[in-house]
C-alpha cells in the first residue's frame, strides 16, 4: 500500500471492537514509524505512552465529558502523547523565532503514527478532548499531554466515506507563485 493509498483509506474510527486485542508487534510497528517523524533540529520533543489493559479502562473515562468521546470505553489501545524536552538548538530557535515548535512536531508525529496504523490493518482516532492532569498522573507522564491517539480494531468493517464533500477542492487552499 502506497502512501496516498494509506491517506485515502485512514479515518477516525470511534466504533472499537473491545473483545480483540492489538498485537504487541503492530502497537511496536506503529511506534517505530512515528519515532522516524521528522522534527526541529532533530530533537523528538515527545513521549509516546502507551496505555492497555486496566490503564486503558481508567483512561477511557478522562477522555469523555460533556456528552464527547463516549465511545472510548471500547478503546483497547490508547497512546498518549506528550511534549519531551526541546533540544538545545530547537529551544533557542522556538524562543528566537516565536513558534512553537513542540506541537508542529507532535502533529506530524500523529500523523506518521495513524497512517503506519491504517497500514498494520488497526483504526485511530486522534483525540484532543480529555482531562489533561488526570491523564498525566494515570500514564506516569513527565510533560503536558497534548493528544491521545485511540487504536484498535474496527467493531464494524470500516466503510470509506466520501471525502470529496470534506475536503476543500486544492484551489481552495493552494496557491503558486511563479517567477
Amino acid at each position: 500500500m502506497n502512501f496516498n493509498e494509506i491517506a485515502k483509506m485512514r479515518q477516525s474510527t470511534r466504533a472499537y471492537d473491545a473483545s480483540r486485542p492489538v498485537e504487541k508487534e503492530k502497537i511496536e510497528a506503529c511506534l517505530a514509524t512515528a519515532r522516524l517523524a521528522p522534527s526541529a533540529c532533530n530533537s523528538q520533543p515527545w513521549m509516546m505512552t502507551v496505555c492497555t489493559g486496566d490503564t486503558a479502562r481508567k483512561l477511557a473515562p478522562l477522555t469523555q465529558g460533556m456528552g464527547i468521546n463516549g465511545w472510548t470505553e471500547e478503546v483497547p489501545v490508547f497512546i498518549v502523547i506528550s511534549e519531551g524536552r526541546y533540544n538545545l538548538s530547537e529551544a533557542a530557535g522556538a524562543l528566537l523565532k516565536q513558534n512553537d515548535y513542540k506541537s508542529i512536531d507532535i502533529g506530524i508525529l500523529s500523523a506518521y503514527l495513524t497512517a503506519e496504523a491504517t497500514a498494520q490493518g488497526l483504526t485511530s482516532c486522534i483525540l484532543g478532548w480529555f482531562k489533561e492532569r488526570a491523564v498525566r498522573k494515570l500514564a506516569g507522564c513527565k510533560g503536558k499531554v497534548r493528544l491521545i491517539i485511540a487504536l484498535g480494531y474496527p467493531k464494524t468493517e470500516p466503510v470509506p466515506r466520501e471525502r470529496r464533500k470534506a475536503r476543500k477542492p486544492l484551489s481552495e487552499i493552494t496557491a503558486w507563485k511563479e517567477s
